[in-house]
């Protein structure tokens, strides 16, 4: 049969299918079905040893991106030091310093994306085999895309905080008291539901709580776990992919990291426990002040009046009639005082509770002071 030209079909895709080891030449005197295994077991490691080596390239250039921009960063703001005349030695050495990282990071970028082109053009040469032709064509698709944004409300993310904290706040607290690489790797793994951003806001929580019941030491094995999800989750931005589907490579990376990402990670954790030691404190405070009101509140005089801040405010004779429960000597300290100031501090006294004066008793006594003022 023949064909148009232009009409015929494209089989140049299909020139480096490798379905099987079937046509190997088989012998009576060898165990066929042990060798495919073996040769089958071969090809998936060399499989997985390639898309290694590929997420750590991945991996590598995104860690490599964020350096060079924090490095831009430090440059301009040296530079613009320097253009308003704050010029000095040190300055100018620390510039010298961050313009040749600038530069090194640049060039690492480049390398970088050339290795990267390289390996995804070796990715398209590779022979399928029966492992990539049968393949699932969307197993990567539920998990590794970047998820779509979607705008909350404000009462949307407390109300959906709540809800996620209610239900896995046990797997939470596990989590957070795991002390080892692989041990938090494999409970992620098995609750994959926790790579989210609610784990490590109530993961913060946690941490003041325990500063604030003064167990320190919970406080920043916490605090570290926290760390690990946060690394996670900023992983997954650079690479725009769901955090559940990138968690392993951040473990792959950090068990084998040099001395800066490890840095990295410390400075990081070390301004968390900061920050959590500061929100305790402020809670404390808070709720240290509430109380106090609270108490002031139960200690209003009939008048609202607070009768320790009004005895503060007495002279100090009135304040040792008090002190002493002497009637005769507060009468005899308020006649020692004007007129108007007498009764304005005996109406204060009145009015917090500090004086219950019988039945009439304070009626008669600024009638008399009225009276001594009208003589």
């Amino acid at each position: 049969m023949t064909t148009g030209a232009g009409a015929g079909i494209d089989y140049s895709g299909w020139d480096h299918i490798y379905v099987s080891d079937d046509e190997d030449v088989t012998s009576p005197y060898v165990d066929t079905p042990s060798l495919f295994r073996m040769r089958h077991r071969a090809r998936l490691e060399k499989m997985a040893e390639f898309q290694q080596r590929g997420e750590d390239l991945e991996i590598n250039f995104a860690e490599c991106k964020r350096l060079l921009e924090e490095a831009q960063g430090q440059l301009k703001e040296l530079e613009e030091g320097r253009n308003v005349g704050e010029e000095d030695e040190e300055r100018e050495a620390e510039l010298k310093k961050v313009q040749a990282e600038v530069r090194k990071l640049k060039k690492n970028e480049k390398t970088f994306e050339k290795m990267i082109e390289e390996h995804r053009r070796e990715e398209k040469k590779l022979p399928w085999n029966v492992d990539t032709i049968s393949k699932e064509g969307f197993s990567k698709s539920v998990l590794n895309v970047k998820p779509v944004p979607k705008e909350e409300t404000v009462q949307e993310r407390v109300e959906k905080h709540k809800t996620f904290a209610e239900k896995y706040m046990k797997e939470i607290k596990h989590f957070g008291m795991l002390r080892r690489w692989d041990d938090s790797q494999k409970y992620l793994s098995d609750n994959p539901h926790l790579v989210c951003e609610e784990t490590a806001n109530c993961l913060v929580v946690i941490c003041i709580d325990f500063e604030i019941d003064e167990k320190h030491a919970l406080m920043e094995q916490v605090a570290h776990q926290t760390i690990v999800i946060q690394f996670i989750l900023d992983l997954a931005r650079k690479l725009e992919v769901d955090p559940r589907g990138c968690f392993r490579q951040f473990f792959s990376r950090i068990k084998t990291a040099d001395k800066p990402y490890l840095d990295m990670f410390d400075h990081e954790l070390e301004l968390l426990k900061e920050r959590v030691r500061s929100c305790a404190q402020i809670r404390m405070e808070s709720a240290m002040k509430e109380l106090e009101e609270e108490e002031r509140q139960k200690r209003l005089g009939p008048g609202g009046l607070d009768p320790v801040e009004v005895y503060e405010s007495l002279p100090k004779e009135i304040q040792r009639s008090f002190d002493e429960k002497n009637i005769q000597m507060l009468h005899e300290a308020i006649d020692k005082l004007d007129i108007e100031e007498g009764k304005y501090y005996l109406r204060r006294c009145i009015d917090s509770g500090l004086w219950v004066p019988e039945s009439g008793e304070a009626d008669d006594k600024e009638g008399e002071e009225e009276e001594d003022e009208e003589d």
